[in-house]
């Protein structure tokens, strides 16, 4: 039966599916005409990759190098083109490979939701949001209605057996009427992945997280300071050329809020972060010779602020406001046999961006209502000098670092977003849609400032040495949309089409430069390695396009159907003919749901096409199509107390993630280059309790 629905589509359900018990009611994906927000303690994911549940909303997906990696994709678009905020905040990977990525800071027991802005993302919510945005809400905890301070606490916990893995969370909660305070600590662990062929060599897992959160409020003021420390151990990441031996760090924030409702808002959000990261090629998996040993020591270190006020009236509303963000990052190689060898991968890269925006949001009459926004950005960026061993043994590699050193290192970009949206209340149940935009993004630090041919690519696991280009020009794409929204009693769906023309699109591309090329074959040549000539991180052209939908069909009280439809294409578009590459296949879910007043139960279908418009300056392989089965059950057994179980990949599917990278690990079961395949067949089972 799985095999029949392979050529099409696949899933994920979406859109609204609300559980009426005597204690609460449980809204798994609530839909706006902006945005998407999946609910984080209703929804059941095992996964200790929070980025897993972007599936469960219309264009989304994730790019998996490893069980803790996963990178947004929103529309064909990936990385540091997606908007991440947490609780408002924001920091920059210390990983240049993205071991990382800002969704890895987020734990699943220490959140209340997941907001995805659909489409063309406001020009208020981030600034640099080119691909999408996506906002991660931390449980704060709320204040008490009384002086006296009450108690109160959440305890949840998972096992799966896939990877023979645990989690573990508590959070204990103190409030009165004017103060609240919070205290929460997580810990996590699994063992390498099975699936129906074997094990997935170096995807086992640590990590530990810990918080401090103190709220003060009065009148129409709210002060909230929190502060949270990571800690990684060592973490698998298969699909890159090495593995995560630590991520520690420091987050910090404080905002303060004033509110009178519908006359005005104004927020002042202060945040930082110091985040230092080591990965290895020798620890989780089989070891080279030992001289080709390479541990790699990065930091970040990020600040950053917004000032934003509303002002609300009887047509709408006006939002003005001034942001800034800097980030500064270090990136150093050592082989611990060999205390001669080094390379500054990046020294001092810096990347500052300040923007000031104004948006307006408008009622016109009965029938219409629309949103507009300008944002302009300044963006500052510059690096230090850099050496390495081989620079000072390889005429190549010293031809890089000269002219890398000699180079004019700073540079600025001036980018001006704009955005305006319609909508149009045709009857009481459906609305009509229309965006047009322009969104800005200036290169990132690697894609600049990569002088040696490395793979510190922030992700993209495609198995190519890279070097950046100075003086790359911002990405611009000018996109359009447009839709439909429909709701009544019976059925809910929310399609749209979209259409992205980005210039300067910042892509690899054929590297010609000699020193470049040389450096690449002296070191096959001396290590006995065959690594393909350098790619370059270019601008090009291209462009993205397809549709996405997001619906629910309530057969009656107890029965629901939901689900997803998403399609995209990316491609060059210019004389090369190409696609663009690591792009999500077409794919559906369909979820049926039975609901109870004590409990609920789900089956789900997911199923992907194959995807064979690959990028061939990647070198990237085309995948076959599947499906797959989840079921999954949850029983409200008291007002406190919550039961789940399931099993996702019910038939034990053997399958490849167009997503999920190619394998670097010595693996019997898994040739080196192949696709990585998905994991087999996993029971799971969740509790949480709350006092």
């Amino acid at each position: 039966m799985v095999t029949k629905i392979y050529p099409l589509v696949v899933v994920t359900l979406l859109c609204t599916v609300q559980v009426h018990a005597d204690h609460l009611e449980e809204l798994v994906v609530t839909a706006s005409q902006n945005t998407r927000t999946i609910d984080v303690a209703d929804e059941l994911l095992i996964s200790s990759d929070l980025a897993q549940l972007l599936k469960k909303a219309p264009g989304a997906n994730v790019n998996t190098n490893g069980p803790l990696t996963g990178i947004p994709q929103y529309r064909g678009m990936f990385g540091s083109r997606i908007a991440v905020s947490m609780d408002g905040t924001h920091l920059a990977p210390s990983g240049p490979n993205w071991m990382d990525p800002p969704m890895s800071y987020a734990v699943g027991g220490q959140l209340e939701s997941l907001k995805i802005y659909r489409g063309i993302v406001p020009v208020s919510v981030a600034q640099e949001s080119i691909g999408g945005a996506i906002d991660v809400k931390s449980i704060q905890g709320e204040f008490g209605a009384e002086e006296e301070f009450a108690l109160g606490g959440r305890l949840s916990g998972n096992v799966q057996s896939v990877n023979d893995a645990y989690h573990l969370e508590s959070a204990v909660y103190a409030s009165n009427k004017h103060h609240k305070i919070r205290v929460a600590a997580m810990t996590e662990n699994g063992d390498e992945a099975a699936f129906p062929d074997g094990k997935i060599t170096a995807t086992e897992y640590e990590r530990q997280r810990y918080d401090l959160g103190y709220g003060f409020h009065t009148d129409n003021h709210t002060v909230q300071l929190n502060y949270g420390y990571n800690d990684t151990g060592a973490s698998g990441t298969p699909a890159l050329p090495t593995d995560i031996e630590t991520i520690k760090g420091d987050l910090y924030s404080v905002r303060y809020n004033f509110d009178r409702s519908e006359v005005v808002n104004v927020t002042v959000a202060l945040f930082s972060s110091n985040l230092d990261h080591t990965m290895t090629n020798y620890l989780l998996r089989e070891a080279p010779a030992t001289g080709q040993w390479r541990r790699i020591s990065a930091s970040s270190d990020n600040m950053g602020f917004k000032l934003m006020t509303t002002v609300f009236d009887n047509m709408g509303s006006s939002t003005f406001g001034f942001d800034g963000f800097s980030a500064k990052h270090n990136a150093d190689v050592d082989n611990p046999n060999n205390p001669m060898f080094f390379i500054d991968t990046f020294n001092h890269a810096r990347r500052e961006v300040l923007g000031a925006f104004f948006e307006r949001n408008e009622n016109f009459n009965n029938h219409w209502s629309g949103e507009f926004g300008i944002r302009f950005n300044r963006v500052e960026m510059d690096a230090d000098e850099v050496n390495a061993t081989p620079a000072m043994m390889m005429p190549p590699a010293a031809t890089l670092r000269d002219t890398f050193n000699n180079s004019k290192l700073r540079q600025v970009d001036n980018n001006l977003d704009l955005a305006a949206k319609a909508w149009f209340r045709a009857t009481t149940n459906a609305s009509w849609y229309f965006g047009v935009a322009q969104k800005n993004r200036s290169p990132s630090y690697q894609e600049r400032y990569l002088w040696l041919p490395l793979q510190a690519t922030a992700g993209l696991a495609d198995g190519y040495t890279y070097t950046g280009t100075i003086a790359l020009n911002p990405e611009v794409s000018r996109q359009i949309e447009s839709g439909l929204d429909y709701s009544d009693d019976m059925l809910t769906l929310s399609p749209r089409i979209f259409y992205s023309k980005v210039s300067d699109y910042i892509q690899g591309t054929v590297n010609e430069d000699p020193a470049a090329i040389a450096f690449v074959r002296m070191m096959n040549a001396q290590s006995g390695t065959n690594n393909p000539d350098p790619l370059r991180f270019t601008n090009v052209d291209a462009q993205l396009y397809g549709f996405d939908m997001d619906w629910a069909w309530y057969l009656n009280p107890q029965w629901s159907l939901s689900g997803l439809v998403n399609y995209v294409r990316g491609e060059r578009d210019d004389s090369s003919d190409d696609n663009l590459y690591r792009i999500a296949p077409p794919n559906a879910t369909v979820r049926l749901t039975y609901t109870a007043p004590k409990w609920t139960a789900t089956i789900e279908t997911v199923g992907y096409a194959k995807q064979d418009n690959v990028s061939a300056v990647n070198d990237e392989q085309e995948s076959s199509s599947y499906g797959l089965i989840n079921l999954n059950a949850t029983w409200y057994a008291t007002r406190n107390l919550q039961l789940a179980a399931g099993v996702d990949n019910l038939l034990d599917k053997r399958y490849e993630d167009h997503l999920g990278g190619y394998n670097r690990v010595i693996n019997p079961d898994i040739a080196l280059g192949a696709r990585l395949p998905g994991s087999g067949s996993n029971i799971f089972a969740r509790l949480i309790y709350t006092f």
